[in-house]
């Protein structure tokens, strides 16, 4: 038995499409359509050739050992996001075989790092990177003197007009969420936070293209994410001279998730007496119930579950709430059955969970499906349906 996604296949293209229309409008440009990690749940391999099926001239991946992934279903560049460093030794060996392949001139590195550019720099190889701007995530990246120290470093400038080393833009990537700034840069009187620190970096990046003396000049795009639309209509607005490529994930794959139907397959129901034990931890469940046994466990990512973002008193009650069930040795499945979601009867085992049904329930018969509300990032299912087409 089984633990499926059903993708309306229809209603998720459309989906797809109206997202690219979108964001073509606003930004001039096609998106990067990001296909990292499990592939959001779908499968690079799926989402690789939904990418080609819009358009998409390039494509994000995650880390370098995802370049295979998704390297034969396309056609355009693919873009690493995780930046590369020597110092980490098994990526640099991925690295190093990626570049006996095929497609490794299709591939660009995101480098945050002087020390990284400069390894690179003095390789004698030709490598295709972006730089990376160190934003408000403060997550990694060159902050301004740095930049601008870096492009001005005669290793890498030599290394550059050579072509050694082609920058091919600066990647801007920012939160989800940002408080409002002060005051805008001067000529920008509109605006989010974010596109405002947007364009401040394009504007850096535009100035330090335009000044560039010699061959193989950096790339005057600027690769952008977490921008809504109508922040992205103020970035190109806002630097008319660069290229703005936004690069896009959850939005396009998962944006529409009427389109997406997890179900796990009923394997057994079994009532029981008040008071009887089941599972591993022999516990025991309400007085009447029926407990069921359905496909999806801990191996599927059935149980798994990241930091909750709350910012509000309503949220952290609610979390406190959930919090203080987990301790009592109560957890809510994300199973639900005739419109309800269903207790666990005890945590999920590895390809299997266990719920029990209330009396008086209408109780399932084995080979039904019941459906589930899930991460999609940490999901793995056994099957996705309808795209076979």
């Amino acid at each position: 038995m089984t633990f499926s996604v059903a993708v309306n296949g229809f209603r998720w293209r459309a989906h797809q499409d109206s997202v690219v229309d979108a964001i073509v409008h606003a930004s001039g440009n096609i998106p990067v359509p990001v296909i990292k990690g499990n592939g959001y749940g779908l499968g690079a391999g799926i989402l690789a050739r939904e990418a080609m099926r819009v358009g998409a001239d390039t494509i994000a991946v995650g880390t370098v050992f995802e370049v295979d992934d998704v390297a034969a279903d396309t056609q355009g560049d693919i873009v690493v996001l995780e930046p590369f460093n020597p110092i980490d030794r098994a990526a640099s060996a991925e690295w190093a075989r990626l570049g006996e392949r095929l497609h490794a001139g299709r591939v660009i590195r995101t480098i945050a790092t002087f020390d990284s550019l400069r390894f690179l720099a003095q390789d004698s190889g030709s490598v295709r990177v972006i730089l990376e701007a160190n934003t408000s995530m403060h997550r990694f990246g060159f902050r301004e003197s740095e930049l601008l120290a870096a492009l001005a470093d005669g290793d890498v400038r030599e290394a550059m007009e050579r072509g050694r080393v082609l920058v091919e833009g600066l990647a801007v990537h920012m939160p989800i969420d940002q408080p409002a700034d002060d005051a805008p840069p001067r000529g920008v009187g509109e605006g989010s936070a974010k596109a405002r620190e947007v364009v401040r970096w394009a504007g850096l990046w535009q100035t330090e293209t335009e000044v560039w003396e010699g061959h193989n000049a950096p790339i005057n795009t600027i690769w952008v994410s977490h921008l809504d639309d109508t922040e992205l209509s103020v970035v190109r607005s806002s630097v008319k001279e660069s290229v703005v490529r936004l690069r896009t994930g959850t939005r396009l794959w998962l944006g529409d998730r009427g389109a997406l139907t997890v179900m796990g397959t009923v394997l057994a129901f079994h009532p029981v007496a008040s008071g009887t034990h089941v599972g591993y931890r022999q516990r025991t469940g309400p007085k009447g119930g029926t407990l069921v046994v359905v496909s999806g466990g801990t191996a599927h990512g059935i149980g798994l579950a990241g930091p909750s973002p709350v910012t509000s008193i309503r949220q952290r009650i609610t979390t406190a709430g959930i919090g203080a069930l987990d301790a009592a040795g109560r957890a809510m499945s994300p199973f639900s059955w005739q419109g309800k979601q269903r207790w666990f009867a005890e945590p999920p085992h590895q390809h299997v969970s266990m719920l029990w049904l209330p009396h008086p329930c209408v109780i399932p018969e084995v080979g039904d499906q019941m459906t589930a509300e899930v991460r999609f990032t940490t999901s793995r299912f056994d099957v996705v349906q309808g795209l076979d087409d």
